[in-house]
């Protein structure tokens, strides 16, 4: 993958801190516990975060993402090590996943998990529960245009970077991982349509401010804006 940042558009580095402003708020509201974890929840910001690349640019849309989780690590005042350091990672891979038009290439994100997954002493028991990141490769190779199927790619790429950290930084048992698989299809579900309704709204929103805004500062697709002559096509 080649990264050059002198082909970054200087007016979407405008808009990084104003994106890392609603993510921050977005990472300090709570949405769901997160199961074999105490005090750790899931916040807004795995509904939000990810479509940061759809606007910004994959990697603008992840630098956004990255500074909203630097600073909640201060305002938190998680301990500096490189678990938490790790744990920034999922949001970042989805941001750059659903912001990326070909995708093919962060779609080797969750076969990497899944080799971790399945190496694990613990992880090779529930091989199959890995089978869930089968869903970014298939998003990403297959249904690559379509912004609901990216949607779930995303956290389900999320979700393979996360899982394997847990599995390798957290105690564990099959008997868990077997009880999160229908958890997980519940959960994961709830977060896809999420990312899809908010870019949806954000797309419509950021549309009818579209003549106050820079030229070709944000990407903004006429495609997702909600209206009555778009509502038959917006799953396409």
């Amino acid at each position: 993958m080649e990264i050059n940042f002198f082909k970054i558009n200087p007016k979407k580095i405008l808009f990084i801190p104003i994106f890392a402003l609603i993510f921050l708020i977005a990472s300090r509201i709570n949405f769901s516990p997160l199961l074999g974890v105490q005090n750790q929840y899931f916040t807004l910001n795995q509904l939000l975060g990810p479509i940061a690349g759809a606007f910004l640019g994959p990697l603008v849309g992840a630098i956004s993402v990255l500074l909203a989780q630097i600073v909640d690590f201060f305002i938190a005042q998680k301990t500096f090590d490189w678990v938490n350091i790790f744990r920034l990672t999922p949001m970042l891979f989805a941001a750059y996943y659903f912001g990326k038009k070909d995708s093919k290439f962060i779609a080797l994100v969750p076969i990497f998990c899944m080799l971790l997954f399945i190496v694990h002493p613990i992880g090779n028991q529930v091989w199959y529960y890995s089978l869930y990141w089968l869903i970014p490769i298939v998003a990403a190779t297959i249904f690559s245009e379509n912004r609901i199927a990216k949607s779930f790619g995303a956290t389900f790429t999320a979700h393979a970077i996360g899982s394997t950290i847990f599995l390798y930084t957290i105690p564990s048992t099959p008997i868990l991982w077997q009880t999160l698989i229908p958890i997980v299809a519940f959960e994961r579900t709830v977060f896809a349509l999420g990312i899809w309704f908010s870019y949806l709204g954000m797309n419509t929103l950021l549309n009818k401010f579209e003549h106050y805004l820079p030229q070709e500062a944000l990407h903004i697709d006429k495609k997702y804006v909600i209206s009555k002559s778009n509502l038959k096509i917006l799953a396409g």
